[in-house]
């Protein structure tokens, strides 16, 4: 069972300069595999990426997020507009594998494509499908509850969130030194942002997903 992540970028179209978020997220997408085979951007600012281990979607979802939410489109101190990822995660396997991911094709496809074409209309930034519905009922309502907090993060709690996930084995102070703010105000920013709920869930998502592919 592989994973797909299909996404585009919202109020992307409202930015002047598009690199400000595309040469970031091509330079992750390019720890995960090549282009055009295992991650592709097109339509401008559309893109899929496959996962070859299901249990590691939420946590690449989780780092693709932080690192959209992290970009600061401001001009002096006018602020150009706020953008955002919206992803639609698709589980299953992979049928025909093809030179482009776009053209691949398999029940992981299909269950990210429908997904993803239902994200606008329920409102929401994250959601999963896979061939269970019991299973995706559960974790689209957790998920639902996470996009609460995650989608109002500031740019401070998105860099935050980067530095975390870049960094799994460092501390706070650790990763306090890295973005370079004080002890007291790691601690801070670690409750608004909600760092170990949703690391929780994060743990929780893998256990799931093991349990489904047995």
């Amino acid at each position: 069972m592989i994973a797909i992540i299909t996404a585009d970028i919202i109020n992307s179209r409202k930015l002047t300069n598009q690199e400000v978020w595309i040469n970031p997220l091509k330079n992750l997408l390019s720890q995960w595999g090549q282009t055009p085979k295992n991650w592709e951007i097109y339509r401008g600012d559309y893109f899929q990426v496959e996962i070859e281990k299901a249990e590691d979607a939420f946590l690449m979802a989780l780092q693709i997020k932080a690192l959209i939410k992290s970009t600061d489109s401001s001009k002096g101190k006018k602020r150009i507009a706020t953008i955002d990822v919206r992803m639609a995660i698709g589980l299953g396997e992979k049928e025909y594998e093809a030179t482009r991911i776009s053209e691949s094709n398999g029940s992981a496809f299909i269950n990210s494509g429908e997904k993803f074409e239902t994200l606008k209309k329920e409102k929401t930034t994250l959601a999963i499908k896979s061939t269970n519905p019991k299973f995706d009922d559960e974790m689209n309502l957790y998920f639902k509850l996470a996009n609460i907090q995650m989608d109002s993060w500031s740019i401070n709690s998105a860099q935050l969130w980067s530095t975390i996930l870049e960094n799994p084995e460092k501390k706070q102070f650790e990763i306090g030194e890295i973005i370079g703010i004080e002890q007291n105000s790691v601690s801070d920013r670690y409750k608004r942002a909600n760092v170990e709920e949703i690391l929780e869930l994060e743990k929780m998502y893998r256990i799931k997903v093991k349990e489904l592919s047995k």
